[in-house]
């Protein structure tokens, strides 16, 4: 298995979250045509903002992301470039929103992915030789 790595001016990364965002209330809004219209627009602003969505799927009431992304940018700038811009594209499309003018609620659920499991990397830590001197 080969590990891709973001290779920048001065940094080697290789950053993923796994993101779920929810809609306002919880409210199922979503049908197949409108996921494909959020998923375009996620992708959209990945190619603007210098990320990448790997993959993506959603329910009624919620989507998921797996977001590869370089260490300039936070989490919270990610998500909230791809709630807005995905709500305005919903509303813009004719769909009807949960809330008044509000799609997303505004919390989401974000956890790193990938890399070696924690008991391997303390093992590994751990292990190093120290200065003899």
């Amino acid at each position: 298995m080969t590990t891709m790595f973001r290779r920048e001016r001065h940094s080697v990364t290789d950053l993923k979250i796994h993101l779920v965002c929810v809609t306002k209330y919880r409210r199922a809004v979503f049908t197949s045509a409108s996921l494909d219209l959020i998923e375009k627009s996620f992708k959209e602003v990945a190619e603007k903002m210098d990320f990448q969505v790997i993959e993506f799927n959603g329910e009624g009431n919620h989507v998921h992301a797996l977001i590869e992304y370089p260490p300039k940018l936070s989490i919270s700038q990610i998500v909230n470039a791809l709630k807005g811009v995905s709500s305005r594209r919903y509303g813009q499309a004719g769909y009807r929103k949960p809330h008044k003018e509000s799609l997303w609620s505004p919390s989401y659920f974000a956890i790193s992915v990938g890399g070696a499991p924690l008991e391997v990397l303390k093992e590994y830590i751990k292990n190093q030789e120290k200065p003899s001197f």
